[in-house]
């Protein structure tokens, strides 16, 4: 069955009786001419079109995600800290748990350090490695890991210093 060869290979989910897909697997499946809408069917602009009045940010999902699948990872829907997947080592789907939690930031997008810093902490305490995945304007995708860096207790001992 076409949806179970989908699934094993990362993509959906079932919901009860239903095989449900996100909008930015919709979007990679459709480009790659692996997707036919029943109804009327769309081209990848007016579904990118039509999705988009649901999601602004399908663009930079679709984008990381197809990215992603291009490096030979299946990725998956995040934990909730914004456009975030989880992404599996390849070969590892459905055998260990997701390794890393990628999270998109568009190039000139606003994002604080603290924010950034929280996301990773909470990323680096359910045992994953976070990853940044920076877009460019062009649409190039570009991975940046990121960890919480731990300091060691400064203390200022004015003998010391000379």
């Amino acid at each position: 069955k076409a949806q179970d060869e989908l699934r094993t290979k990362g993509f959906g989910e079932k919901e009860g009786a239903q095989f449900v897909l996100k909008p930015y697997e919709v979007l990679y499946l459709k480009q790659s001419n692996r997707l036919k809408l029943s109804g009327r069917d769309m081209n990848f602009d007016s579904l990118f079109e039509h999705l988009l009045k649901y999601d602004r940010n399908i663009m930079t999902k679709f984008l990381v995600y197809r990215d992603l699948k291009s490096r030979g990872y299946v990725a998956k829907e995040g934990f909730g800290f914004g456009n975030d997947f989880r992404v599996y080592e390849r070969g590892e789907y459905e055998k260990k748990p997701a390794k890393y939690v990628v999270f998109d930031i568009s190039e000139g997008s606003n994002i604080t350090a603290r924010s950034f810093a929280n996301a990773v902490e909470q990323v680096e305490k359910m045992g994953k490695e976070a990853v940044a995945a920076v877009i460019e304007r062009r649409g190039e995708v570009i991975y940046y890991k990121a960890s919480k860096i731990r300091f060691l207790q400064n203390s200022y001992d004015p003998r010391i210093v000379k």
